[in-house]
């Protein structure tokens, strides 16, 4: 049975909180990669960026909506997720736009945990974390070439 240290890219590319996002696009872009993880000066992970993060810079801003109560104006969506959606609209750096505390697996997990954890909570690219530290990252990629059995690891 395969094991996420089976098909785990080894040689992960991170970025840093403080990367700016033009740096972060242009990584995913020339790598092909759906995400990065995001590690702090002591290379720790504290977030994944991935393309969806990046793409939101282009949608419109999401004017709420509002209904009257009583001469009052009662907003139907909350001001932190409104603020949190704006917060990545006009992100310049990766923290500003990441996802914190991303679903991270171990390297025992197995090919069907890490395929359930992709499809129950959308998810395209997995930190590989052992006692702590990254050790690699699952892409859905990865996931796809176990199908193949030319691909197949041995």
């Amino acid at each position: 049975m395969l094991k996420a240290r089976d098909i785990m890219t080894k040689n992960v590319v991170t970025v840093r909180p403080d990367t700016e996002i033009t740096q972060a696009a242009k990584l995913l872009l020339e790598n092909h990669f759906n995400g990065l993880p995001v590690v702090d000066d002591k290379d720790r992970l504290v977030g994944i960026i991935c393309q969806g993060d990046l793409i939101v810079q282009q949608k419109k801003f999401p004017m709420p909506s509002l209904f009257t109560f009583f001469d009052g104006l009662i907003p139907l969506t909350s001001y932190r997720s409104l603020e949190k959606e704006m917060g990545k609209i006009v992100a310049t750096t990766v923290v500003q736009a990441m996802t914190p505390d991303p679903i991270t697996i171990e390297p025992d997990a197995s090919l069907e945990d890490i395929a359930t954890l992709m499809v129950n909570n959308n998810i395209h690219t997995l930190p590989v974390l052992e006692s702590g530290r990254l050790v690699g990252v699952i892409g859905k990629e990865d996931v796809l070439r176990t199908l193949m059995p030319e691909e197949r690891p041995v």
